[in-house]
């Protein structure tokens, strides 16, 4: 029950917090503009890339509610669970990355122009959150007998779906970690974007 509760109030924690910091907290920050952009573009791709399928299991696998206790479907109901889930990628781990490398570099150029050291750093970032998530959150939701469905963002399914580690009872399988290669890329490449539309006046 402690363990359930505790995932619930991190999962809530992740997908509101960010909201009330880029809504509230930061509404006048002078990069609020873009850094809001970037996260509605990431809501969007992260809920209609896997959040939705997985849930719902549209194509094939388990349904959320099939995957988890019964305490957790009753605080995080199926039908909010994309939801929420999709706030906390959005939130906690897209946007949380890019004002990592933000910080990590010594000015904007990094979203003047791809940088392939300030990218590899967003990478980690992202596909470290995710194998730790699958390793002590959702490990249970996530296992090898409680296939996913298929989703745009991890196109090969559970038809191609190799174990890549294992940690005691607990594995990481590839069709989890696609969507996150996949949306890593986009997400640096939207972010210059964005960032050279919003500064054009001043990017010589």
């Amino acid at each position: 029950m402690l363990e359930e509760i505790r995932i619930a109030l991190i999962v809530y924690i992740c997908a509101l917090l960010p909201i009330y910091l880029l809504v509230f907290k930061f509404k006048r920050h002078p990069q609020i503009k873009w850094l809001r952009s970037i996260y509605i573009f990431s809501f969007v791709m992260c809920s209609l890339g896997w959040e939705l399928w997985f849930t719902y299991a549209l194509v094939d696998g388990f349904p959320v509610d099939m995957r988890r206790s019964e305490l957790l479907n009753t605080i995080i109901p199926i039908n909010i669970n994309w939801l929420v889930n999709s706030l906390a990628d959005a939130g906690a781990i897209c946007i949380g990355g890019i004002i990592l490398i933000k910080l990590t570099s010594n000015n904007n150029d990094v979203f003047k122009k791809w940088n392939w050291l300030s990218f590899a750093l967003l990478g980690v970032f992202t596909i470290g959150q995710n194998l730790f998530v699958e390793m002590f959150l959702y490990f249970d939701q996530l296992s090898i007998d409680k296939p996913l469905s298929w989703a745009p963002f991890s196109p090969f399914g559970s038809f191609f779906n190799p174990v890549l580690m294992e940690y005691g009872e607990r594995s990481i399988l590839l069709q989890t970690q696609v969507p996150w290669l996949i949306m890593t890329p986009a997400l640096y490449a939207y972010s210059i974007f964005t960032f050279k539309r919003l500064h054009r006046n001043t990017i010589l």
